[in-house]
């Protein structure tokens, strides 16, 4: 079956390959890759009425794969340098928050690494730490405030379009940062 299936098409598959390549050799190596393809292939081939339009697909992405393979290429000079990665600013500024909230005092702490840190809900957070709904939301609010300007004190920020797009440490290393960052 596989050959009278392949002789039926192998002269117009030829013709077809004959008018894209114009090497005599390539296009029986092509053709041998688009028999290897088909008959690998061929018990996945869902109805016999696609197999003509099947073999022409499989037949243009093997002249395709040919003229890939044909293109020139360059050797890359010894001294390229791979591009640095991308720098995630969010991530390392919130490395600076963990110790910028351990500068607060408890009250504000507590409730801020609760809720902004272990993503608990602010009910949740008034139960454990004893106090009303309106005291957790409070005590989040100002701890925000306090963080905003103790991050304010240190670091050096830029947003654009309501997101941080750098950040650089002041010099000397010392003020109020409780850590290391930028």
């Amino acid at each position: 079956m596989v050959q009278d299936f392949w002789q039926e098409h192998k002269e117009r598959l030829r013709a077809y390959v004959g008018k894209r390549v114009r090497e005599r050799d390539a296009i029986d190596d092509i053709l041998q890759n688009v028999y290897l393809k088909a008959h690998t292939s061929l018990r996945n081939l869902k109805s016999e009425g696609s197999v003509s339009a099947w073999l022409y697909r499989i037949t243009a992405n093997a002249i395709t794969d040919y003229y890939r393979a044909q293109r020139p290429t360059e050797e890359l000079p010894a001294d390229l340098v791979a591009p640095e990665a991308e720098r995630n600013v969010a991530a390392e500024l919130a490395e600076c928050l963990r110790p910028l909230i351990g500068t607060l005092p408890d009250t504000y702490q507590s409730a801020l690494v609760l809720s902004e840190l272990e993503g608990l809900p602010q009910k949740e957070v008034a139960r454990r730490l004893g106090v009303s709904v309106s005291g957790v939301k409070s005590r989040i609010l100002r701890g925000r405030e306090k963080l905003r300007e103790r991050l304010s004190e240190c670091c050096d920020i830029e947003c654009e379009g309501g997101r941080i797009a750098d950040f650089k440490r002041r010099g000397g290393g010392g003020g109020s940062c409780g850590g290391d960052c930028g």
